[in-house]
């Protein structure tokens, strides 16, 4: 099931069969008798993989869309194709906004620099304005929560702390579709609950919100869709608490499959 939105509704994401593929060069085993032949010289092929297939659906300015599955289904993969940072093979992803990722978190970060310091390093790494930064800087330092610690380098902090810091630049910067992978696992309860509440206000004023995380709870949560990727496509999508049923439920059968066979 696709994602429906009324015709009144604008998108901010449109995604239509996309597909990405890489090249990766893995070492092909050898025999002992090509290896003598090859003087022990292990021989490199070429291989490309499918990390998304024929994915589509499209998120209405406004929502969140939360998206789950097991390691390697295509989840980042999703989210940078999103962001421009990968090319499609074939389809097409309409982005109507400007986009702030947390792909990463702290790009622009300087770990040998403060927390006070990596803020504008943070901000003006993300395309905003110094004016803008000075006119947010107190609300991001209020947001992060990080006390006497905002003057102190930030490889020094732990990664809770980090990611307080990473999140509060990205939510000050004001961004219309804000994609995020992971970036709140980090933080705390008290944290992870003024996340929620932010996002919750920048959708609110007419953004979308792509989140990546392994954190059902938190999806169900937030998200106003869900979907959920297996191998590159989507397996099932539609409203939080039917696909994050649907995916505890395919854990659980794959667990005790793997519990009978061991």
């Amino acid at each position: 099931m696709e994602i429906q939105s009324p015709p009144s509704e604008e998108l901010a994401i449109d995604v239509r069969g996309l597909v990405v593929r890489y090249r990766t060069s893995v070492d092909r085993i050898p025999t002992l008798k090509t290896t003598l032949r090859r003087l022990g010289r292990r021989r490199r092929t070429t291989r490309t993989i499918t990390a998304l297939d024929g994915v589509t659906l499209s998120l209405p300015r406004g929502n969140v869309l939360g998206v789950i599955g097991a390691n390697g289904a295509g989840k980042t993969t999703l989210l940078r194709a999103m962001a421009g940072i990968l090319p499609p093979a074939d389809g097409r992803v309409v982005v109507r906004g400007e986009v702030t990722t947390l792909l990463t978190l702290g790009v622009g970060f300087n770990k040998k620099l403060s927390g006070r310091e990596n803020i504008y390093l943070g901000a003006l790494a993300s395309g905003k304005s110094l004016d803008h930064v000075e006119r947010q800087f107190d609300e991001i330092v209020d947001f992060a929560d990080l006390g006497e610690w905002i003057d102190m380098p930030v490889d020094t902090y732990s990664s809770g702390m980090y990611s307080r810091l990473a999140f509060s630049v990205a939510a000050y910067m004001d961004p219309d579709i804000l994609l995020i992978d992971e970036s709140l696992s980090a933080g705390d309860a008290s944290f992870r609950e003024k996340a929620t509440s932010r996002m919750k206000e920048l959708c609110a004023g007419a953004g979308a919100i792509v989140l990546v995380s392994h954190g059902l709870n938190f999806v169900q949560e937030l998200a106003t869709h869900a979907i959920w990727l297996d191998k590159g496509k989507i397996r099932q999508q539609g409203k939080p608490t039917d696909v994050v049923a649907a995916y505890k439920e395919f854990v659980k059968i794959n667990r005790a499959a793997a519990a009978r066979s061991g």
